[in-house]
């Protein structure tokens, strides 16, 4: 993990301890934690992604990808079900506002619209991309001693299906709903200026560059004064990002997966400048650099996440 050059807070260790001091002792162990990369490394990987990205993809399948994006997800969705994602129970070691003991939650009389569901929850939180549930079962077993409410959203309705029909789901405590949450001037199931926590993990990444500003600015609406927006997706030179073959590059750094679906792989910088112009305070932006192992096929693989906070001014 590296930290932003703006931020004075130290290293966390949430990300894990496991260094490898020694490149001999690589395969000890399935995964080492906060590697660092050598200049020799990082010129490889930007000589691969100029290849990869040598050429652009013609405007008119770019198109097609944008406009049947909700259809290649709910394909993903019908094909995997619940068996591609797990539980995302190491979200409470990163983000202990989600256990309310931890939040300062909202007062159990707050006036609220009576037709939101939620209207006396201690917690109010909203996971944009929800997918089958791989957060939001974990959250409601979290919270079950104190009042929250989670919703969940994702514009694959076969994602929101999966997630209704689980047999978890508890909608007294729940709402999921279809939301394209690139589309300016949703209706959400709730007031602006509501919510304690939106979670975007892994979901900007689908999304088109060209909207990613009008996305966070819509989403930071929805946050109460004080509320956080908690954000994980993949940095640039990822394993993933450096396997793509020319041709499948829409723009800089976004690209078509084999099945359809898009993913783009983003910079601490654009990422500051798309919260903070969303009126977004910092408290963390940091590079998670991850070395996985294959010992059986004495493999090494190269992962780079980047995990932000963002608080609403009060």
């Amino acid at each position: 993990m590296e930290e932003s050059s703006s931020s004075s807070e130290p290293k966390r260790p949430q990300f894990g301890t496991r260094h490898l001091s020694d490149p001999q002792n690589v395969f000890q162990h399935n995964a080492w934690d906060n590697v660092v990369w050598d200049e020799e490394q990082v010129e490889a990987a930007e000589a691969k992604l100029k290849l990869n990205s040598s050429s652009f993809m013609d405007e008119e399948v770019a198109l097609k990808y944008e406009k049947e994006a909700s259809q290649f997800w709910d394909t993903f969705y019908s094909t995997h079900e619940n068996k591609f994602f797990k539980d995302r129970h190491w979200l409470f070691t990163e983000l202990p506002e989600l256990c309310s003991e931890h939040m300062e939650s909202s007062s159990a009389t707050e006036a609220i619209e009576a037709s939101v569901p939620c209207q006396i929850a201690g917690l109010r939180i909203l996971e944009v991309g929800c997918g089958t549930g791989s957060t939001v079962f974990p959250l409601l077993e979290a919270n079950t001693l104190k009042k929250s409410f989670v919703y969940c959203c994702d514009f694959a309705p076969k994602a929101v299906e999966l997630v209704k029909s689980n047999p978890q789901y508890d909608p007294s405590r729940c709402l999921g709903f279809v939301c394209d949450i690139s589309e300016e001037n949703f209706k959400f199931p709730f007031p602006e200026n509501s919510l304690d926590v939106i979670l975007i993990i892994f979901v900007l990444s689908a999304i088109s560059p060209e909207k990613f500003s009008s996305t966070i600015v819509q989403l930071s609406r929805q946050l109460k004064p004080g509320g956080r927006i908690f954000f994980r997706d993949y940095g640039r030179y990822d394993m993933a990002e450096l396997r793509f073959k020319p041709g499948k590059c829409i723009s800089e750094h976004f690209f078509v997966r084999g099945d359809g679906t898009r993913v783009y792989f983003f910079s601490q910088d654009e990422l500051r400048k798309l919260f903070e112009g969303a009126g977004l305070v910092e408290e963390q932006n940091v590079i998670d650099r991850r070395l996985l192992v294959n010992r059986g096929k004495q493999l090494t693989m190269y992962r780079v996440w980047i995990q932000c906070k963002y608080r609403k001014p009060t």
